[in-house]
């Protein structure tokens, strides 16, 4: 009865449509170590957004399923189920959901690897230099360099930032430190949330992004604008309203009106937090009637 429940809710996840708006999920700051979905995990009123889970469940082929018939969607998903039923007793266990999400998850991060190392570093190298990385991504800023009377300077600012900060992010993959990046450490660039030692870096990132007055720490404030973006005549949804009482309560640690570098650690990479047990629970949930 599971596979059948567990089946019918991913039918409906499939004929989805995306919820757009202006909230960004405030789960989202939490390092996943594999990332599920490029969708917000929940839409305009702080609820779950069923297309999350659609990308989880499927990985890097949800976006087949949008130009399948619904019978050939069934199809596909009945053989997709049987394939999560590891032990072929009829049911999908929580374990044996985790364990798929986990395969989706380290699917699309291995092909996008593959794809970007393939696309920067055409010549099939060993390893790929950070000048040569640089000039492919960033090259058009010495260009511009070299023409002052360009009229996009300012915007270009942003892009300096931009390169400056995936040195940085490149040095601290770089583990033999040669300046150069073999495979392994190029998915360590590109995914720093899959790995343990380039926590660090991801949690100095968020804390940049979301510190917009650059004083080192983050206000209630920035906090909040991080992941709302409503008018201001418009009163605060509830969960806005929770989320000030969260950083009050638990993000800022010491009380003293701002979140440091240690406290937006403990929010983005919470002690034994599982992203893909807790994908797995919400599905079992969905699904399971009984």
């Amino acid at each position: 009865m599971m596979r059948f429940l567990l089946l019918a809710y991913i039918i409906g996840l499939v004929g989805a449509t995306p919820v757009l708006g202006a909230v960004m999920e405030h789960g989202d700051r939490i390092l996943h170590r594999d990332k599920l979905s490029e969708t917000s995990h929940f839409d305009d009123d702080g609820d779950h957004d069923s297309d999350y889970d659609h990308d989880a469940f499927l990985g890097n082929e949800s976006d087949e399923f949008d130009n399948l018939s619904p019978e050939e969607s069934r199809a596909r998903l009945a053989a997709i189920v049987d394939r999560i039923d590891t032990d072929k007793n009829g049911y999908v266990s929580q374990d044996e959901l985790q364990g798929w999400i986990q395969f989706t998850q380290q699917r699309y991060i291995n092909e996008d690897v593959d794809k970007q190392w393939e696309q920067h570093n055409p010549d099939g190298k060993s390893s790929l230099k950070w000048e040569d990385y640089r000039k492919i991504v960033y090259g058009f800023l010495d260009d511009d360099q070299e023409n002052p009377e360009n009229e996009e300077e300012t915007s270009n600012v942003s892009y300096e930032q931009m390169q400056s900060r995936d040195e940085r992010r490149w040095r601290t993959a770089d583990q033999n430190e040669d300046g150069a990046l073999e495979s392994a450490e190029f998915k360590f660039f590109l995914h720093p949330e899959d790995s343990d030692h380039m926590r660090d870096i991801v949690v100095t990132e968020t804390l940049e992004d979301i510190d917009k007055d650059k004083d080192g720490k983050i206000s209630l404030e920035e906090y909040i604008s991080d992941m709302y973006k409503g008018e201001s005549d418009e009163t605060e949804p509830d969960w806005v309203k929770s989320e000030r009482e969260q950083f009050k309560e638990f993000r800022d640690v010491n009380k003293d009106g701002f979140m440091d570098h240690d406290e937006v650690k403990n929010w983005i990479v919470p002690a034994d937090f599982d992203h893909s047990e807790a994908e797995a629970k919400h599905l079992i949930f969905e699904s399971d009637s009984d």
